[in-house]
């Protein structure tokens, strides 16, 4: 069954013409090519939160409760450790693989423990699988290449296809799109 959608229906409406692509793609990448609507939306909707686009973010959690009902707790509650996790991460991570594998290859970085607290990831409310969906959106927004590859190594190996990465990047992709097009919107 494909997901409700009313909420971020409503809110893509407020993009004007210009923006048409972004409100097409909304829908279309949330259709559940290769995700369940869970992980879809749950991708979405940690991807909005690791944007700091609130009204993105309320709109998806709304469709997401209309969705999957008494289920949709452990998805937002996921979606929000992700956002909240991956904005830490890829900060460091980021920077402990550029400086590693800049021009003076500074490796000793890349040998530190992070010594940062990710229990959650080990631990999630939904799934390791729908979690690493959701942190592959925000590693990707990031541009943080050790999350990437981190992430989606993950997936493979926990059976994700790599159609399944593919579309929550390009969910992921299409949120940051959205989140500015409202952005302007607001400006105007």
């Amino acid at each position: 069954m494909p997901p409700v959608l009313d909420a971020l229906d409503a809110l893509r409406d407020r993009l004007p013409d210009d923006l048409k692509d972004l409100r097409l793609n909304a829908q279309a990448v949330l259709s559940g090519e290769n995700l369940a609507p869970g992980q879809a939306l749950g991708t979405a909707l940690a991807a909005a939160r690791f944007l700091r686009c609130a009204p993105l973010a309320t709109a998806l959690e709304e469709d997401l409760r209309a969705s999957l009902g008494g289920e949709a707790a452990a998805v937002v509650s996921d979606a929000n450790a992700a956002a909240g996790l991956m904005a830490m991460n890829t900060v460091y991570f980021r920077f402990r693989h550029m400086v590693a594998h800049g021009r003076e290859g500074k490796e000793s970085y890349a040998s530190r423990p992070a010594r940062l607290r990710m229990g959650r990831m080990a631990q999630p409310a939904t799934s390791k699988l729908d979690f690493e969906l959701m942190s592959l959106g925000c590693a990707a927004l990031a541009g943080c290449e050790a999350c990437i590859q981190s992430h989606e190594a993950s997936l493979l190996h926990l059976g994700a296809s790599e159609e399944a990465c593919h579309d929550a990047v390009r969910i992921a992709a299409v949120m940051s799109g959205v989140a500015c097009g409202l952005d302007l919107v607001a400006r105007s």
